[in-house]
């Protein structure tokens, strides 16, 4: 979910299928909406001289879709040998049972409910397909299932949910939790500052080339709107409708329901830490 298509200050991208650094090519999925923003990035991820490729996030259970993503890594010489997930929302995993049939490829996700094949995925882990490498980074929050994939050669990060292209992701209580999401930034930032990541590759809208300033603008962005549910509660605002319609009145109220979840999960966040 986004609170807005685009938000002063943000780093700004191009989205769109094709190459996005030497070794990540995008497949925008036909799944366009306010919550998906253009559609749901496939990720094709190779070595450049290798003909094994992985593939991030299948995507909805669309078939032209899935059959795109074959052919688009066909025609680039190559063959598709694992399918990974971000997490299980059928944005990103509706599709992966049949991706995994069309491939003859094991899925590896968090959740063991969303694998096809003997190996999950767990924090460091690292893998390594046709030369590739990927590290495995957690980044819980968003849902409690998120993962985040470090590619080092590309000095990249593909983030499903966790950073977007444009506008800024929904915490959706009760899985998802403000607290973890804060800590997976931080995690994230620490990619940017010490292991050089600048690419972030979402898991919708644009490819951003600045990783370190988009998380900056998430924490920032996340402060603000912290502040300003403190605030309302603190003004007698104190259900999360009530909250929604204070706080979140410049959004279209088509998302009004989408961001009550999200300030459920401010409101459970500001209370553990007892400011409200």
């Amino acid at each position: 979910m986004t609170d807005a298509s685009a938000l002063p200050g943000q780093p700004r991208g191009v989205v769109g299928s094709g190459p996005a650094t030497a070794r990540a090519l995008n497949v925008l999925a036909p799944n366009p909406s306010a919550m998906t923003l253009d559609g749901t990035n496939t990720w094709i991820l190779a070595e450049p001289d290798s003909d094994l490729a992985v593939v991030i996030d299948p995507g909805p259970l669309d078939e032209g879709h899935l059959r795109a993503v074959v052919d688009t890594a066909e025609k680039a010489g190559r063959r598709i040998a694992l399918t990974l997930l971000t997490h299980g929302h059928a944005d990103h995993a509706e599709g992966a049972g049949r991706f995994a049939e069309l491939t003859g490829t094991r899925v590896r996700a968090l959740d063991p409910a969303l694998r096809l094949g003997d190996e999950g995925l767990a924090a460091g882990d690292v893998i390594t397909t046709g030369g590739l490498e990927l590290r495995v980074v957690p980044t819980p929050g968003h849902t409690s299932d998120s993962l985040s994939f470090h590619l080092p050669a590309d000095r990249a990060v593909l983030t499903g949910d966790t950073i977007l292209g444009r506008g800024t992701t929904m915490v959706a209580h009760p899985d998802g939790r403000l607290g973890d999401y804060l800590d997976s930034l931080r995690r994230l930032r620490s990619l940017t500052v010490d292991d050089g990541v600048h690419t972030v590759l979402p898991g919708h809208g644009p490819v951003l080339e600045d990783a370190q300033g988009a998380v900056e603008f998430y924490l920032a962005h996340r402060a603000h709107r912290l502040a300003q549910v403190e605030t309302a509660v603190e003004n007698g605002h104190r259900g999360a409708a009530d909250v929604v319609a204070h706080v979140y009145a410049d959004v279209d109220r088509s998302l009004w329901p989408a961001a009550e979840l999200s300030v459920r999960a401010q409101l459970e966040y500001l209370g553990e830490h007892g400011l409200i």
